[in-house]
């Protein structure tokens, strides 16, 4: 945090952070949320008034701060007063923002081909690691952190260790995917890291893995805003027009809630086309009256 931030409150607040569970990624989060609101304040937080932080709300408002991160900022907030500096007065006067429900964009079959085909090279390490995702359904994090042992070739599941909400997933593992994998391994003898970065240690850096995706999507002509996350919600898509039941791709997507793997419903056209219409039965009964 800031360099006004008591020493001794930011190491409680590291210990706190430490003791939920939250992963080092997270933890950066939160502490640079504090930063903020510290340096909003021009002193120590656990020092902060209500009207502070109504005035820190207001001012995140009139400098156009994006809604997910103004209700980040207030759930690191909600934190911190409820575990660092026990202050429960202070959440009363939170005001979270709605969000927009956006509709996420889902690729087509053709173009996702086009996009695996068009994987920078050299090697198959860009296409394998787009086909692990699209065909699994997994987060760009996940992929980047598999390793050689999470792919299981006997009973044909995808490991995934520790995914979002710390919690570890099965999802299936296709005969064509386990293929281009072999080919993949052979070529580049992976050791460890399935998709390992320039330094071998370390896995690839996501940023990395999100940058390659780009180059495919520009060679590919892509004209959809898409992501690695889109193959995600196309693999959702795919399989829930295909008749696999919404519960089951809320367990492979790894959703607490099944409202979170509803929002796919409103991007499944040929699911929607295949619903009879009460207008057709009436109609029907109608004509069987006649």
């Amino acid at each position: 945090m800031s360099d006004q931030y008591v020493p001794a409150l930011r190491q409680r607040f590291l210990e706190d952070m430490q003791i939920k569970g939250l992963q080092p990624k997270t933890q950066t989060m939160y502490l640079r949320a504090m930063r903020e609101f510290t340096r909003f304040l021009s002193h120590s937080p656990d020092t902060a008034t209500p009207e502070e932080l109504r005035g820190f709300q207001l001012d995140m408002k009139e400098r156009g701060v994006g809604v997910p991160t103004f209700n980040n900022r207030l759930t690191v907030l909600s934190f911190f007063y409820a575990t660092t500096s026990p202050r429960p007065e202070m959440k009363r006067h939170m005001r979270y923002q709605r969000a927009a429900k956006k509709i996420p964009v889902v690729l087509s079959a053709e173009e996702v081909t086009r996009i695996l085909e068009a994987a920078p090279g050299p090697g198959l390490k860009y296409r394998a690691a787009f086909r692990v995702a699209d065909g699994g359904g997994l987060r760009a994090s996940e992929v980047t952190h598999l390793k050689v042992g999470d792919i299981d070739s006997d009973r044909m599941p995808i490991r995934v260790e520790q995914g979002k909400g710390l919690k570890d997933r099965q999802v299936m593992l296709s005969p064509n995917l386990l293929g281009l994998l072999r080919d993949y391994y052979r070529e580049a003898r992976p050791a460890g890291w399935l998709f390992p970065g320039r330094n071998r240690v370390d896995p690839i850096a996501t940023r990395q893995f999100n940058r390659a995706f780009g180059v495919a999507c520009d060679f590919a002509e892509i004209k959809k805003n898409a992501s690695p996350h889109t193959l995600r919600h196309s693999f959702a898509t795919h399989l829930l027009e295909g008749g696999t039941d919404i519960r089951v791709i809320q367990v492979l997507l790894g959703h607490a809630k099944l409202e979170t793997t509803t929002v796919y419903t409103k991007v499944a056209p040929k699911t929607i086309q295949d619903v009879i219409s009460p207008l057709n039965l009436l109609v029907g009964r109608k004509g069987e009256a006649v």
